[in-house]
């Protein structure tokens, strides 16, 4: 496969940029290689800059739930874009899409637009820290909130102990009031509290993580964690940035029925523009400003075209009952049957599934359930993988870690042109 013009536009890229990219996985240092540079999209299809097309299992990294292009989307936005880009002022489509999300999810009473899934949670650790008064929060080892300061800390060898940052740049002081518990342990967070009584602001955690490849909590695993919050005055924080409207239209915490105090979004809630939300009970998002004195702001949160896009999508999934159910299925479809492959080929394996997200692990393990067996499985393999797929016309993620994603576009012609590509690695 010529990849001629991919490897020169990173070339240049690379002289204006740090890296050649804008957000360091897609640099393809976890797989090897020069990163591919794309220009069309059109339901499940990507092409590339040389013209070659891809089968697309990373969707934008989740929110092409309904295909990439979906005609009804493009032309709300270009309705929108007749009338205004922005106004850094209210709009009606704001309310529209709060109304949608709070009618339909019980757990959230208000909402709250912001730009991205970073700043929705970090938002939400502001606000559970100033609604409670204490300072400490406790995250999981594998899960990623994105690139604020409280999340970049890495797991000390006890999982349980205070822990430097994983990046530079991150404060001493952040590192003090960020513990590390490990997932699906509750035992290492009953620790934590234990050891900081009355410090812990709040817990926040991906239900179903997607960043060290896709692990769902076990079910008792989240009930602990709201019982714990509830006995401690914490609060508890689902990072739904990427499952939530992704596994079914309330996500995780229906999935479980576990509820939580603070719940963030992302992904598809902005139907593939840049768009985060954070929303839960009335009696905490009250007092964010202008309510409250926890302040949060931003110029462009709730602009009318990522508005337009997001509600265009969320309610094409909310009034087609049948676009779970199909996701599901295919994706069952599929995972079944790389199954079958891959014991044909005597290749060791664990594929994670929840409702269309999955995760291939090339590992002798029967479970792949924390981030210490996730990082433990065979790269080496998941790069030779990738790189075959991607010779032979089928993108998935350039990183073991990530999760793979299935649109309403991956019909079965296509889902059978994957599996005979895979049978031929």
């Amino acid at each position: 496969m010529n990849l001629s013009n991919s490897r020169s536009a990173f070339q240049e890229a690379q002289k204006y940029i740090p890296g050649g990219v804008n957000s360091p996985v897609r640099a393809f240092k976890s797989v090897g290689g020069s990163p591919v540079f794309f220009q069309k999209a059109e339901g499940a299809i990507l092409t590339d800059i040389d013209n070659h097309q891809y089968i697309d299992y990373v969707g934008s990294w989740g929110p092409m739930i309904l295909g990439h292009n979906h005609p009804k989307i493009v032309e709300a936005i270009q309705q929108q874009t007749k009338n205004a880009i922005s106004f850094g002022a209210p709009t009606e489509i704001e309310t529209k899409i709060a109304k949608l999300i709070v009618e339909n999810l019980p757990h959230v009473d208000l909402l709250r637009m912001v730009n991205s899934g970073t700043e929705a949670t970090m938002s939400a650790i502001r606000l559970a820290r100033g609604y409670t008064k204490k300072e400490k929060i406790i995250k999981f080892e594998g899960c990623y909130h994105g690139h604020a300061d409280s999340f970049l800390i890495k797991a000390g060898s006890g999982g349980l102990t205070l822990n430097v940052a994983d990046s530079l740049g991150v404060t001493k002081q952040n590192t003090q009031n960020t513990l590390i518990a490990q997932y699906n342990n509750i035992e290492s967070v009953k620790e934590c509290f234990k050891s900081h009584k009355n410090e812990i602001a709040a817990i926040i955690i991906e239900p179903i993580a997607g960043n060290m490849g896709v692990i769902p909590a076990e079910f008792n695993f989240l009930q602990e964690l709201r019982k714990l919050c509830n006995e401690n005055g914490s609060i508890l924080i689902f990072d739904e940035v990427m499952t939530g409207f992704r596994i079914g239209f309330a996500g995780a915490t229906d999935h479980y029925k576990v509820v939580p105090d603070l719940i963030t979004f992302g992904k598809v809630i902005g139907g593939g523009l840049p768009v985060g939300a954070y929303g839960g009970k009335k009696e905490i998002m009250s007092c964010i400003a202008p309510l409250g004195g926890v302040y949060q702001a931003g110029t462009l949160s709730g602009n009318p075209i990522s508005m337009t896009a997001g509600l265009t999508t969320l309610q094409i999934l909310h009034e087609d009952k049948t676009i779970y159910s199909q996701l599901e299925e295919n994706t069952k479809y599929l995972v079944e049957n790389l199954y079958e492959i891959f014991k044909e080929k005597k290749l060791p394996v664990v594929i994670n599934t929840i409702g269309s997200m999955f995760s291939i692990f090339f590992t002798s393990e029967k479970v792949v359930g924390n981030y210490h067996q996730a990082i433990n499985t065979d790269k080496k393999i998941y790069s030779d993988f990738f790189h075959f797929l991607l010779k032979h016309g089928i993108y998935i993620a350039p990183s073991p870690f990530e999760s793979f994603f299935i649109s309403i576009m991956h019909d079965k012609k296509i889902l059978d042109k994957t599996l005979e590509v895979c049978n031929q690695f």
